[in-house]
C-alpha cells in the first residue's frame, strides 16, 4: 500500500475570515424539500449563503477547506493526488462522516486524472485501499470509496471513460449527500418545539457534511422555519470542534449559541429540551459511534429524562457490523491531549488514552433522524426496514 503523502505538498490559498459575513436572517430561502428531479439532473439547489462548503470540485480541481485553522484563518487546500487527500483526512483538515466520504470519492477522481493510462487500474486500486484506511471508524469513507470503484468495474472501459466515470460517481455521491442532508433537516425540524434549547457536541453542520450537515442541519432548518432555536455547544476536547466550528457556523447563521466546557453539560441539561448528535457509524442493532463524549451526553439525557436523538444519513448505517462492540474505535496521538492549541498542558511523558470516538448503546437513543424518516426501537428490525433489507 502506498504511504500517505504529507499534506504539505498541497497548494494552499488563504484569505482572512470576514467576521461580518454572516447572512442576515430571512435572506436565505427555507429549505424544506429534498432535491427535485430537475435538481438531480444538474441544477444545483440554492443553499443559504451563510453555509460554508468543506469540499468542492471546481472545474478540474478539488478544493478542501482546512478546518484545523478555523475560525481564525480560512485556508483552502488543493490536493493533486489520493495520497494528499488521505493525509488531509487523517489530520482532520476535513472531518465529519459524510464530508470525508465525499472527499475520498473526489480523491479517486484526482488520482485518476494524475495516473497515466498504463497505471490507471492498479493505481486506482491502491488509492482506494489507502483512502479507505485513512480513518477506520467513519463508515461513509469506505462506503464512498467502494461505490466509486464499483462504478468502474461493471464493464470494460477505456482510460478516459474510466476517468469520466470516477468523477461522475463522485459528483453523484455529493449530490445525494446534499439531498440526504435536506431531508434529515426537514424531518428533524418537525420534532423541535418553538424556542427549543438544544444541547450538542462536536460539529455536525455544513463543515461536516454536504448541504446543511446532520444534527446542526436540523437546527438550521428550524431556524429557517422561524422556530427560533438556541444551542448549547460543548467545546469538544481535545480538538475543540464544538468551540471552533459549531459556534462559527451558528454565528454565521445568526442562531443563538452558548459555548460550554464539556464538563458543564450536566449544569445545563435541565435548561435543554433535547440533545442532538451526529454519527460516524451505526451498527445493525443501533449502537452508535460518534465523537468521544457523545455517550456521556446520552447517559446524562437519560438521567434527566430528555430526548436524545442521533441525526445521520442512511450512508452512515453499517448493517454488516452487528453491534457496537465490533466497531473499531480510532485512537489518536497523545500529544492532542498533552497540548492545547500548541501550548503544553501536561507533562510531556504522561501516558494518554485518546479515543476519537465512543460508542453509545442503542438503549440510550430515543430515535434516529434519517433522510428516510425517524426510526424508533426496536432498532434492529427498524434499521433493516430503513435500509430495505
Amino acid at each position: 500500500m502506498a504511504s500517505l503523502a504529507s499534506n504539505s505538498s498541497s497548494r494552499v490559498a488563504s484569505q482572512s475570515e470576514n467576521r461580518g459575513s454572516a447572512a442576515k436572517t430571512g435572506t436565505a430561502p427555507s429549505l424544506t424539500l429534498a432535491l427535485s428531479q430537475r435538481e438531480r439532473e444538474g441544477v444545483r439547489v440554492k443553499l443559504p449563503d451563510f453555509l460554508l462548503r468543506a469540499v468542492e470540485f471546481r472545474g478540474s480541481r478539488l478544493r478542501i477547506l482546512d478546518q484545523t485553522l478555523l475560525p481564525h484563518r480560512t485556508v483552502y487546500l488543493y490536493p493533486r493526488s489520493a495520497a494528499e487527500v488521505a493525509g488531509i483526512i487523517k489530520r482532520l483538515a476535513v472531518r465529519g462522516a459524510p464530508a470525508i466520504g465525499v472527499a475520498a470519492a473526489y480523491g479517486l477522481a484526482v488520482e485518476a486524472k494524475r495516473l497515466p493510462d498504463s497505471k490507471l487500474e492498479p493505481g486506482l486500486r491502491r488509492a482506494a485501499e489507502m483512502l479507505a484506511a485513512s480513518r477506520p471508524t467513519a463508515v461513509n469513507l469506505k462506503w464512498a470509496v467502494v461505490r466509486v470503484m464499483q462504478s468502474v468495474s461493471v464493464r470494460a472501459m477505456s482510460p478516459d471513460e474510466t476517468r469520466r466515470a470516477v468523477l461522475a460517481e463522485a459528483q453523484r455521491t455529493e449530490t445525494e449527500e446534499v439531498e440526504r442532508s435536506l431531508a434529515m433537516a426537514r424531518f428533524g425540524a418537525k420534532l423541535l418545539p418553538k424556542g427549543a434549547n438544544i444541547l450538542t457536541i462536536c460539529n455536525t453542520g455544513a463543515l461536516a457534511g454536504p448541504g446543511m450537515g446532520t444534527a446542526l442541519g436540523v437546527v438550521i432548518q428550524a431556524h429557517l422555519d422561524g422556530k427560533k432555536p438556541s444551542v448549547y455547544s460543548c467545546e469538544t476536547r481535545p480538538l475543540l470542534q464544538g468551540s471552533r466550528l459549531t459556534t462559527l457556523e451558528l454565528l454565521r447563521a445568526r442562531i443563538p449559541v452558548t459555548l460550554i466546557a464539556d464538563s458543564a453539560a450536566a449544569s445545563v441539561i435541565d435548561r435543554c429540551d433535547l440533545v442532538l448528535a451526529g454519527a460516524d457509524r451505526i451498527a445493525a442493532n443501533g449502537d452508535t459511534a460518534n465523537k468521544v463524549g457523545t455517550r456521556m451526553l446520552a447517559t446524562l439525557a437519560r438521567a434527566a429524562r430528555k430526548p436524545f436523538y442521533i441525526v445521520a444519513p442512511t450512508s452512515t448505517f453499517d448493517p454488516v457490523t452487528s453491534n457496537g462492540g465490533k466497531i473499531v474505535v480510532e485512537e489518536r496521538g497523545g500529544e492532542e491531549v498533552r497540548s492545547f492549541l500548541g501550548c503544553r498542558a501536561a507533562p510531556k511523558d504522561v501516558p494518554v488514552f485518546n479515543p476519537a470516538f465512543d460508542v453509545t448503546p442503542a438503549r440510550l437513543i430515543t430515535g434516529f433522524i434519517t433522510d428516510r424518516g425517524i426510526i424508533h426501537p426496536p432498532y434492529r428490525a427498524a434499521i433493516r426496514r430503513l435500509l430495505g433489507r
